[in-house]
């Protein structure tokens, strides 16, 4: 009995040690300035989620979070850095889907995982995109474009910003829910992808809100659905893919912050917290919405489900729609 109690008692000790550990480790923690890896060059809405956090987090933290640019690779560069970097909470990522989802979707033999490799922190934004066609195409709806899509009439086209991207992904979904074949045609980015679609060389797309927006308020395109499961708040007039009959149909775009995968889980909470408390204002809210994103924050169990998910499902979209991978 007496072995027991002390064996009992050794526990305690060390579980009490390791909490005190923990204890003392969040107090201290950041002791030096945090490094945010930025998968793209300066400019756009990754770039300017990163300086954000920055701005907004910092000064709960005491020390400066500094924006890192590592462009390339689309974004495998920085991910594989962070992946590797120290698991102290000095180097964070800042996630898209290119990085996290979508990108190593499409690499058959990746340097990282990245699901496995990263200790998720929180969601900060998504940016739903919207699927246009040409006025001259008679479909003013999902059920009208699949409807003509099924009599073969007439070969639908559509233009997106390259193979592999969110545009043309996106339509695979699409097609592949709707059980229809449409014609891709693929351009070296946004403007010239939907210059085609406005000069009527193809008669669909999936664009971002902020091309696509204006064009549809000037009615040079018509906005068949929002690619959110919910209506968007840039443009809540228009109905979402899902609620038009393609019922489960979502296509987003991520921002998140993760770590390195075996960071302490109280460095990850503490930065978990600062990032709900310090984001959640009318005037970030404000200042992602001119970029064309919604503020959205989750817990590291939510992001962490999320990207698992996420990553799954666009490997099988990748896999069904027989697009070549890389690497």
């Amino acid at each position: 009995m007496k072995r027991t109690d002390v064996g009992f008692s050794a526990i305690g000790l060390v579980l009490a040690s390791c909490m005190a550990a923990s204890y003392v480790r969040a107090q201290n923690y950041p002791s030096k300035p945090i490094r945010l890896i930025v998968p793209n060059a300066p400019g756009g809405g990754t770039d300017t989620v990163a300086r954000l956090v920055a701005e907004k987090v910092s000064p709960a933290l005491g020390q400066q979070i500094v924006p890192d640019n590592r462009g390339g690779a689309g974004g495998g560069i920085a991910a594989e850095m962070v992946a590797r970097a120290p698991k102290d909470g000095y180097t964070l990522l800042l996630g898209s889907a290119a990085t996290l989802i979508t990108g190593p979707a499409l690499i058959a033999n990746r340097k990282y995982d990245p699901v496995k490799d990263f200790a998720p922190v929180s969601l900060i934004g998504t940016t739903a995109y919207m699927l246009v066609t040409h006025p001259s195409l008679p479909a003013a709806t999902i059920r009208d474009l699949i409807r003509l899509a099924k009599t073969g009439e007439r070969q639908i086209t559509y233009s997106s910003t390259g193979q592999g991207g969110p545009a043309h992904l996106g339509m695979e979904l699409l097609q592949a829910m709707a059980q229809v074949k449409l014609l891709h045609v693929p351009y070296k980015g946004g403007a010239p992808a939907m210059m085609s679609l406005l000069q009527g060389e193809t008669f669909a797309m999936i664009a971002n809100f902020l091309t696509s927006l204006p064009q549809v308020r000037e009615k040079r395109v018509r906005a068949l659905g929002a690619t959110s499961l919910k209506r968007s708040a840039l443009a809540p007039d228009i109905p979402t893919i899902d609620e038009s009959g393609l019922r489960g149909f979502e296509l987003e775009q991520f921002y998140s912050i993760v770590l390195p995968a075996g960071t302490p889980p109280d460095i990850v909470n503490r930065l978990n917290r600062e990032i709900l408390q310090r984001l959640a204002t009318p005037e970030v809210r404000q200042r992602l919405a001119h970029e064309g994103i919604e503020l959205r924050t989750s817990t590291p169990g939510e992001l962490g489900k999320l990207n698992a998910e996420q990553f799954a499902k666009w490997l099988k979209v990748i896999e069904q729609a027989g697009i070549q991978r890389t690497g």
